[in-house]
């Protein structure tokens, strides 16, 4: 497979992309040419989410995003089926747990860094070290307005989230000029992810938002898509919040 074929010439992997933010954002690349390789735990999702991407667009490598061996063999593939990667979006994420960081156990903590986090940089490394180094492109990693301020009842997120702002503006210093690390920090998106936060209450979650309603996928693709566009391109380092206007109701975290 071929990335000059057709379309825009360009690559992207995207981590957790099988359905929710991550697939909005697969599908907002496809469609403006990119071709992609899209990475999550479940193989039969994958491979459907493959199949609506269409498979000349699109292929699937399935594991668990803070496994390393599986984020060597997603690059690999990735650099096989299209010889370059020019985009990287870190969008694999959990939320295993709700409650007090007091109570919190800390293995569970190690697991929400682990794969919230630790996965993140370990993509970029290889991502960097496979195209990006000697070609340029663009990182976005996935944080939330959840990382921006405190949020009661989902800390440890909160503080992943925290340390994928922080980790953003690290490697778009390192990385940089040829290379431009930028983050989306969204509030609550219908997703099966946030389905907790809103389900058989979604009217009354969406009044928190001046417009009036949650997040969808596509409002997180456009806003990756224009992070991966020239349309950025005097811009890094940079957490852009999409969050239907809730930081305008002073006090609120997420």
């Amino acid at each position: 497979m071929n990335a000059q074929d057709t379309g825009t010439g360009k690559v992207a992997l995207i981590t957790g992309a099988s359905r929710g933010i991550g697939y909005g954002i697969a599908e907002a690349l496809v469609a403006r040419g990119d071709r992609v390789c899209i990475t999550g735990r479940n193989a039969d999702a994958l491979a459907e989410a493959v199949d609506r991407l269409g498979a000349d667009r699109a292929i699937g490598v399935p594991g668990k995003a803070h496994d390393e061996a599986h984020q060597a063999h997603a690059v690999e593939r990735t650099m096989e089926a299209f010889g370059r990667i020019d985009h990287l979006v870190n969008n694999a994420g959990t939320n295993p747990v709700f409650g007090p960081l007091a109570e919190l156990d800390l293995a569970v903590a190690r697991k929400v860094f682990e794969i919230n986090v630790v996965s993140a940089l370990g993509f970029a490394q290889r991502t960097w070290a496979a195209w990006q180094r000697d070609h340029g492109g663009t990182i976005v990693g996935i944080a939330s307005i959840a990382g921006l301020a405190p949020s009661p009842f989902v800390g440890a997120y909160g503080v992943s989230k925290a340390a994928m702002i922080s980790l953003t503006e690290q490697l778009a210093h390192e990385f940089a000029p040829r290379v431009r690390v930028n983050a989306i920090a969204p509030g609550v998106v219908k997703t099966k992810f946030a389905k907790a936060l809103y389900e058989n209450r979604e009217a009354e979650a969406a009044a928190a938002y001046p417009l009036g309603r949650l997040g969808l996928p596509e409002d997180i693709g456009g806003a990756a898509a224009f992070l991966t566009s020239d349309a950025s391109a005097w811009m890094t380092g940079q957490t852009l919040v999409i969050d239907g206007g809730l930081f305008l109701n002073a006090g609120v975290g997420a």
